[in-house]
This record gives structure tokens, sequence and C-alpha cells, in this order.
């Protein structure tokens, strides 16, 4: 069997092997994208990774004319499975429940994440995929965030071509309705993201009124497990104000660092050297106020972050 070496390494690799590490990146981007968590994302990997290897008794490329689907159809329907999982999960899950961010450098276009070299999706679009059933999930990223036609995706799911336009044409509906209706330019993503922050670890409640849109929803995701932390999504500007500048928990010396999360200018919050939380903003039409707020502040959410170098 021809070998070929391990990137970035001078160590041999076998065929079937170096076929799954070219094609990881797609697959990590997929299924991310399904499930909204980079700990199930990696442990369906590691199913499929079994699955291909334990082909054909060992020979995972004898009768596969193309690797690339074959591969991306075990993975998608090891992660449809891992949905239910997940699902049952959400149902005892304490307060808001969050994706877990892809966090990137200040200043960096990709990070070492391997969906955010490839296709990235929003926190907030991420949000909106929740509402969607598993098999709409599946048929939405794969068409309209991977661009796969309606016939491979069949293939995939093992569906018929006509049960996959429906699925999609239900998805597309249900999204395009709850998607955030304006796509800030990064400069003016970053500007807002800058005042707000200032005025929320000032404790400056004045600044912080004027940079909330009167409709501003927060989302809270702490699992239970930090303060100060709603249980709930916190509805407009007086009472969003309240919780941002209560002073009660968090870091004794909070440091906000700015980064791209899932492809957005965003905001990550230390204590110390840890990831404490992640913030990431949804703008107005204008660009010059905030009406949705995500923090992921579950620290099972952000154990995948790097610390904070010294």
């Amino acid at each position: 069997m021809t070998e070929i070496p391990v990137p970035g390494t001078a160590a041999p690799l076998d065929e079937a092997t170096g076929v799954f590490v070219d094609h990881r990146e797609l697959l990590f981007g997929v299924v991310y994208n399904m499930l909204g968590s980079v700990a199930d994302t990696e442990d369906v990997l590691q199913e499929t990774w079994l699955s291909w290897t334990a082909r054909g008794g060992g020979a995972p490329l004898a009768g596969v004319d193309n690797p690339r689907a074959y591969l991306v159809r075990v993975a998608v329907n090891h992660a449809l499975r891992r949905r239910a999982v997940i699902s049952r999960r959400q149902e005892t899950y304490v307060g808001s429940w969050l994706p877990e961010p892809l966090v990137a450098d200040e200043g960096a276009d990709t990070a070492d994440g391997p969906a955010l070299r490839s296709e990235s999706v929003s926190l907030a679009m991420l949000v909106v995929l929740e509402s969607l059933t598993p098999l709409e999930r599946a048929v939405f990223v794969l068409g309209e965030v991977f661009g796969y036609p309606h016939a491979e995706i069949a293939e995939i799911i093992d569906r018929s071509p006509a049960a996959v336009r429906q699925l999609a044409h239900r998805a597309r509906d249900h999204v395009n309705a709850r998607r955030p209706r304006y796509e800030a330019h990064p400069r003016v993503r970053r500007e807002a993201t800058e005042r707000f922050v200032r005025a929320a670890l000032g404790g400056d409640i004045a600044a912080l009124m004027e940079v909330l849109a009167p409709d501003v929803t927060a989302w809270t995701d702490a699992g239970g497990k930090r303060r100060p932390a709603s249980l709930r999504p916190v509805h407009g500007r007086d009472k969003v104000a309240r919780l941002l500048t209560s002073g009660r928990g968090g870091p004794s010396n909070p440091v906000f660092r700015y980064r791209r999360v899932n492809g957005d200018d965003a905001a990550v919050l230390f204590d110390g050297d840890a990831p404490y939380a992640v913030l990431v903003l949804d703008l107005t039409p204008e660009g010059d106020r905030v009406r949705g707020i995500y923090v992921v502040a579950n620290p099972d959410k952000l154990a995948h972050l790097p610390k904070e170098a010294a």
C-alpha cells in the first residue's frame, strides 16, 4: 500500500489514513454546523474514523470510488444519531443553551480550528439552526453552507431527491424568517463591540443605554455553573443594562480580548489566563446599536479554547 507523510511530520501514513486526514477539515465543518458542539463533533469524527478503518476488513479504500462522498455520508449519519443525544441533554440543561464557539486569534483571518478554515456559520445562525429538525438541519448545512446539490444530499441521508427538496424548502423558509437580518461590516462590528465592552466593563449605565437598542435581548449560557447569569433570555434595554452592570460574580480583574468568533468580530473575557466567557453581538440594520447579545460562559463549552498568553 502506498505510504504518504503525516502532514507536518516525516512519519509515514498509510493511504487510507491519509485520505481521512485530507478530508478531516471538511468533515469537521459539516458536523460542527450540524451539532453546534466542538466536543460532540470530535466524538463524531472519531466514530467516523473507526467506521472508515473497520470497513472492508481493514481495507477502507477497497471498492470506494469517491472517498470524499463516502466519508461525508458516514460522518453525517453519525452526526444525526449524535443529534438525538444532544437533544436529550438540552432537555435538562440549566438555563439558555448556546453553541460552543470557535475562536480565532486577534487579527487572524483563520483559526487553527478546521471549521474556521472552511465554511463558518455565525453563532447567531447556529442558534437559528437549533430550531430545525435534525434532517432539515443536515440538508440546510449540506446545501446552503457547503453547496451540495439535492441529488448528492439524497444519497448522503438516504432519502429521495423529492424529499430532500421538501426538507430544503422548509429549512430555508424557517431560517429566512429567523436569521439575523443585518450582516455588519467587520469594521462596524468591531467598533460596536469595543463601545459595548467599554461601557459594560466600566459599569457606565448611561453609555450602555446609548449602545443598546430598545428591544435588545441577552442570552447567557453558563450551564448553571457561573454567576451572574440569567436562566432565561433578558429582554429590553433597562433589564439588559442592569444585568450587565450588576457587578455580582464574575472575574475580580476582568480582561477582554478581541477575537474572531465563528467568523465574526467578537470579544473573549479572561480571568487571569483562562477564558471566562465569549461575547458575540447582533447589531441593528444601522450598525450603531446592539439588539442581540450572546454570552457563552459555561466552562465546559470553553474548555477547547487556548489560554491567554502571558
